[in-house]
């Protein structure tokens, strides 16, 4: 159990750079996510082969993996979206709804008892998401509009989908390796990125842009540490952690990217008195669901 949370926090911890990642990338969200799926894809491939560690999947089980990684194309066009649109903190905070979704979900989809303290505290989440959205203005800045809202609302978006691809790779990641999981699940995004662009953008795929420079460092760094690694990672914890544990334990993703961009991009100028006490009401929520989830802990315990 200790190292699986080792596991899932060191793997949050590098997620925790994607957010700066994102506004570092000049590239716009489909070809950053589809660079990033190509890029892993490489490097997993040479792995895998080098190792040996090809694995076969029951047919099943192979169709969830690919539709695991469509889900992730999806999820991480949302998220890079919200960044281009407001910029890394909003984004980063809205993942932290993913908790209520995976409450509500995970029952829905697991057949088991919906659990009403869970639910309760991921609304707080959702409040302090609301006060940003109603109360933080868009704004005028040296690079361009800054649209809140719009940023929530793809945030959000990206957070449900984190919930539904987190209930889904867990029986995955107690039959499977976690490298081959990744490597068909990015292939699978890229597949699904590259056939978008043909039929919405067909100019953009004619006229590629190629990333070299900055842009490059930063898209081998989000790969290879904040994929490979990171998803790797979290799909051993996986194997020993219940979903929940490991949602509460990527709660703390918004927290890292928050600290990341104030530091680095100083965003916090960029917030007024709404955007805070949205702030202050999702970290509430996520101090809520540590205390309740290790209370239960230790009921269970007693129980047993």
């Amino acid at each position: 159990m200790n190292r699986s949370l080792l596991q899932i926090h060191t793997a949050v911890f590098l997620w925790g750079f994607t957010g700066i990642l994102g506004r570092i990338i000049s590239l716009g969200a489909p070809l950053l996510v589809g660079y990033r799926m190509l890029f892993t894809c490489l490097i997993l491939c040479l792995l895998l082969t080098a190792g040996r560690k090809w694995v076969r999947y029951e047919r099943k089980d192979f169709l969830t993996v690919l539709g695991v990684g469509v889900l992730f194309a999806i999820h991480w066009f949302l998220f890079f979206q919200s960044i281009k649109l407001a910029n890394a903190s909003i984004a980063m905070l809205c993942l932290a709804t993913a908790s209520v979704f995976i409450a509500i979900l995970q029952p829905l989809i697991r057949k088991t008892a919906f659990q009403a303290k869970e639910i309760t505290i991921g609304m707080i989440a959702l409040a302090g998401v609301g006060c940003i959205y109603f109360i933080q203005p868009a704004e005028n800045t040296l690079s361009g509009m800054v649209d809140f809202q719009a940023g929530v609302i793809y945030g959000v978006l990206a957070a449900i989908l984190s919930a539904v691809f987190t209930i889904f790779n867990k029986p995955l990641s107690e039959k499977y390796p976690s490298q081959p999981t990744v490597f068909w699940e990015m292939l699978s995004g890229f597949v699904v990125i590259c056939l978008t662009l043909a039929f919405t953008q067909p100019e953009m795929l004619q006229n590629l842009p190629v990333p070299h420079g900055q842009d490059l460092a930063a898209l081998l760094f989000l790969a290879v540490f904040c994929t490979v690694i990171a998803q790797s990672l979290a799909l051993k914890a996986l194997k020993k952690l219940d979903a929940f544990t490991v949602t509460l334990s990527v709660n703390l993703e918004p927290i890292y990217g928050m600290i990341f961009a104030f530091l680095i991009f100083r965003e916090n100028e960029q917030l007024n008195w709404g955007a805070f006490l949205g702030i202050g009401l999702i970290l509430a929520s996520l101090v809520l669901q540590v205390y309740n989830h290790r209370r239960q802990s230790r009921r269970d315990m007693l129980k047993g």
